[in-house]
């Protein structure tokens, strides 16, 4: 399958909505002036809300239509497809690499970390979000025999690996990652994932809080804030 030719025709398709709660969960780790890259920024819309903090950005995508979309914001961005070719950056270059909702969509998700950490300094961070197959629901059907396809879900028909948070932070320690945190986003509004009855406020309220603090078996998405400690 031609993932280039997909993702292009996937932006061409889709505008800028994005979850923009989950998107401040990693704004929160950034500081003004950092060096950072977003890895498979798309059309660039946690780039945008990054440089308005005041943060130097540079953004890949595998789509050349998302990275022209990207440029037309302001944006720095370079077509890179991560199963194929390595970052075009130089070792230790960025104060922070972000991957947001990308190694999901990759073939060769290890090798995608393992240039992410390369890329970062020592003594820099790696934020990795991605969606979280050991969720209570997907739990609850696999012990049914069950795991449906379901739109934004950690089981959407877009991406090929499931992750749990166990397993990443293995990868992210082996690459010379050290976890400083480990967060979650619930994302209540996946209607596949959840009954209605879960965007009731009070419900809604004491469950993001569920998702914040025990994210391996509440949140939709689990995201890694990771310090490379070892070059």
């Amino acid at each position: 399958m031609d993932l280039v030719t997909y993702y292009n025709q996937y932006w061409l398709d889709n505008d800028d909505s994005v979850d923009y709660r989950r998107l401040q969960l990693i704004i929160d780790h950034i500081s003004p002036s950092d060096k950072i890259l977003d890895v498979d920024c798309g059309p660039g819309m946690l780039s945008m809300k990054l440089k308005e903090k005041g943060a130097i950005v540079k953004g890949t995508d595998i789509s050349a239509v998302a990275v022209e979309r990207a440029r037309k914001k302001g944006l720095d961005a370079v077509q890179v497809d991560l199963d194929t070719e390595v970052l075009p950056f130089e070792d230790n270059y960025f104060d922070c690499v972000i991957s947001d909702s990308s190694i999901e969509h990759l073939f060769y998700y290890e090798k995608a970390i393992k240039e992410c950490v390369r890329v970062t300094r020592l003594g820099g961070k790696f934020i990795l979000l991605t969606p979280n197959i050991g969720h209570w629901r997907y739990r609850l059907w696999l012990l049914f025999g069950r795991f449906p396809y379901i739109k934004n879900s950690p089981s959407d028909i877009t991406h090929l690996r499931f992750m749990t948070i166990y397993e990443v932070k293995k990868i992210c320690q082996q690459y010379g990652m050290t976890i400083k945190k480990l967060d979650g986003s619930a994302s209540l509004w996946v209607k596949g994932l959840y009954p209605r009855i879960f965007r009731a406020p009070i419900i809604k309220q004491i469950y993001t809080k569920f998702a914040r603090k025990f994210p391996s078996l509440f949140a939709r998405d689990f995201i890694l804030i990771c310090e490379k400690t070892l070059s």
